[in-house]
């Protein structure tokens, strides 16, 4: 276990080591175990982060041409479906020179292009392969072996734990993928989500889409399905990151963008928050109340919406009156602004939304850029 931290938000969180650094540092102890004869109960490895790491090495098993062992994922404080999720390298003499890499049992493989690896491959990342093979090749110089290495990954819970990862959305099938730039996994790395969602941008936009459908999430993805029918493929989900979605399909070079979403989570942009997660404000009641006073709302219903907890809640309030149209066209028009705001150049629009009351508002492109996704 990892026994190093960082600060974050006032809080001190225990750092981890990713999937490829376990794949790297099992495809080293398998191979030093096979070409010494000689048991590891520990391996050592150092990431491209520069930080080493010692761990323990597990579920080894002794062939004369071929070695198997473990390393249990770590992932510290962060959140990740991998953590306590065992890494197998398996490591075997043959005739083809160098190292050769592959995934095997619940290691993910790649059917879709715009991915790091090209259709066909083991979902394993180019930095992972890239710590695999000089781990290996370190351990053969070593050793003096001037023959081949076949290294293959797998994860027993692989299959499993995949259904709880973008991968089935992005092409992976079969498993997870091996994942990691630095080695280490720092908790609740923003940074991580979004270049996930970059990863199914450049998908969409390497596929040949100009235009694309997105949505924060579960809430967003379950109308665009049940309620216009559409194929849930055709949607990127992006979380809270509003702003970082859209530079990233201005830098790929999209047309357009269409943001359907739930009006608690698009009515924050109406107040120009590009990151709508709750740690960075919520001004939900505040901006439906500052509009519905704009839409001429007596002074003791704002005071009513300002008392709300829900989104829901105010529309119940403003639904029986004169009011309710025109606060939500004004809202609509107002997300709408900071959507092109951002967007620039881009064309964007949006469709606002309630599990109860349905369709809120749409920006007057909303169909036209949807007609366009679904026609790609």
């Amino acid at each position: 276990m990892m026994e190093q931290y960082i600060e974050k938000d006032g809080k001190r969180l225990r750092l981890g080591y990713t999937t490829g650094s376990c794949a790297a540092a099992a495809a080293k102890a398998a191979a030093w175990m096979l070409l010494t004869g000689c048991r590891k109960e520990k391996i050592t490895l150092d990431t491209p982060k520069g930080i080493r790491l010692t761990l323990d090495v597990k579920e080894i098993s002794l062939g004369v041409d071929t070695v198997s062992c473990a390393i249990e994922k770590d992932s510290g404080d962060d959140p990740d479906v991998t953590k306590g999720t065992l890494i197998f390298a398996t490591v075997s003499k043959t005739d083809t020179p160098g190292v050769t890499i592959d995934g095997g049992y619940g290691i993910g493989r790649v059917t879709k292009r715009g991915l790091d690896q090209p259709v066909g491959n083991a979902a394993i990342n180019s930095v992972p392969r890239q710590m695999i093979r000089e781990n290996v090749e370190e351990v053969m110089a070593l050793a003096d072996y001037h023959g081949g290495l076949s290294v293959v990954i797998s994860a027993p819970e692989g299959e499993i734990l995949a259904k709880k990862t973008f991968n089935p959305r992005l092409g992976i099938v079969g498993g997870i993928s091996i994942l990691g730039t630095t080695g280490i996994v720092e908790p609740m790395s923003e940074k991580a989500l979004v270049d996930t969602i970059r990863v199914e941008l450049n998908q969409r936009k390497v596929g040949g889409a100009e235009y694309v459908l997105l949505t924060p999430g579960n809430y967003g993805s379950d109308f665009i399905h049940n309620e216009l029918g559409l194929d849930l493929k055709i949607a990127v989900q992006v979380s809270n990151f509003i702003g970082d979605a859209l530079d990233i399909c201005k830098e790929l070079g999209f047309k357009g963008a269409l943001f359907i979403g739930h009006v608690g989570k698009l009515v924050k942009i109406a107040g120009g928050m590009m990151n709508t997660h709750s740690k960075y404000g919520d001004c939900r009641m505040e901006i439906l109340a500052a509009h519905a006073g704009a839409a001429g709302v007596p002074a003791e219903t704002v005071t009513e919406i300002l008392n709300c907890v829900a989104c829901d809640d105010v529309l119940r309030i403003l639904q029986d009156t004169p009011y309710y149209e025109k606060t939500l066209s004004r809202v609509t028009d107002r997300v709408a602004f900071h959507l092109q705001h951002r967007g620039d150049e881009m064309e964007t629009g949006t469709l606002l939304f309630s599990k109860e009351y349905g369709i809120l508002g749409k920006s007057s492109n909303a169909d036209e850029l949807l007609r366009k996704i679904t026609e790609e």
